[in-house]
């Protein structure tokens, strides 16, 4: 599991943020799999959740409904 975290670190360090389709589509990890290393992430304040933004390229979901995920800037210990 260590190596599926370390790239998903890569991937929102790179993309700088994302939502939780966007990982599990370009990932190709499950969602609840996801949830859990996103919210460890989130405890050890690596990333943040946010709620309520709109996709880049799609705008047909209401937005309370989309997870975004965003890379803090924070170093890895």
């Amino acid at each position: 599991m260590t190596t599926i975290l370390q790239e998903l670190q890569s991937y929102l360090r790179q993309h700088h943020h994302a939502s939780l389709t966007q990982l599990e589509q370009d990932l190709h990890i499950d969602v609840d799999v996801l949830r859990g290393m996103l919210d460890r992430l989130v405890r050890k304040e690596r990333i943040r959740k946010t709620v309520g933004k709109k996709c880049d390229s799609c705008h047909s979901c209401a937005p309370e409904t989309i997870e975004f995920y965003e890379w803090t800037g924070c170093k890895e210990n």
